[in-house]
């Protein structure tokens, strides 16, 4: 996912109303944000009003991105903004290079599967279906088989997600 580049002043400190403008939210959820997000902890002055610092304002940008981007839970967003921070203390790997595929160069029996879970309703473009982790050559036939059935479960469950309350049994 790219993420939108916001331009952040260079001040020490940020008032709420500030840091709703440029994160793109109302002053409620900011708030909400700070109580669920350990790691969103604005100090308050003396008369008791919120002040953000530069790596709070960033925090925030970054739990708007998770939630409204890619589609995290709450519970999910804290996690992953955890294990960035742990993964912020080591060295970094590069991220290794993917090649695109095209599509003769698919096995034939990949690009005839169902359709996808998401089906392109939140614009994210799903990976290869049943395609075999790195430094395995490929998934073995009952593998490739429970991948499937759970598929078909999946996609069974978003249909009745998608459904009104109360027409299903």
């Amino acid at each position: 996912m790219t993420q939108e580049t916001t331009v952040i002043p260079e001040k020490l400190f940020f008032k709420i109303g500030e840091v709703c403008e440029l994160v793109g939210v109302q002053a409620h959820v900011l708030r909400y944000w700070e109580s669920e997000f350990p790691m969103l902890s604005p100090q308050k002055n003396k008369s008791g009003q919120r002040s953000y610092r530069r790596r709070d304002v960033e925090i925030a940008l970054r739990i708007k991105q998770l939630l409204y981007k890619e589609m995290f839970t709450i519970a999910g967003a804290i996690k992953k903004l955890q294990l960035e921070a742990r993964e912020g203390n080591k060295p970094k790997a590069p991220a290794p290079e993917i090649a695109p595929v095209a599509v003769a160069e698919v096995p034939k029996q990949v690009r005839n599967v169902p359709p996808s879970l998401f089906d392109g309703q939140l614009g994210l473009e799903p990976p290869l279906p049943f395609a075999a982790p790195p430094g395995q050559a490929e998934f073995s036939g009952d593998q490739r088989e429970a991948l499937k059935v759970l598929a078909s479960q999946l996609l069974e469950l978003r249909e009745i997600l998608k459904s009104p309350p109360g027409t299903h049994a």
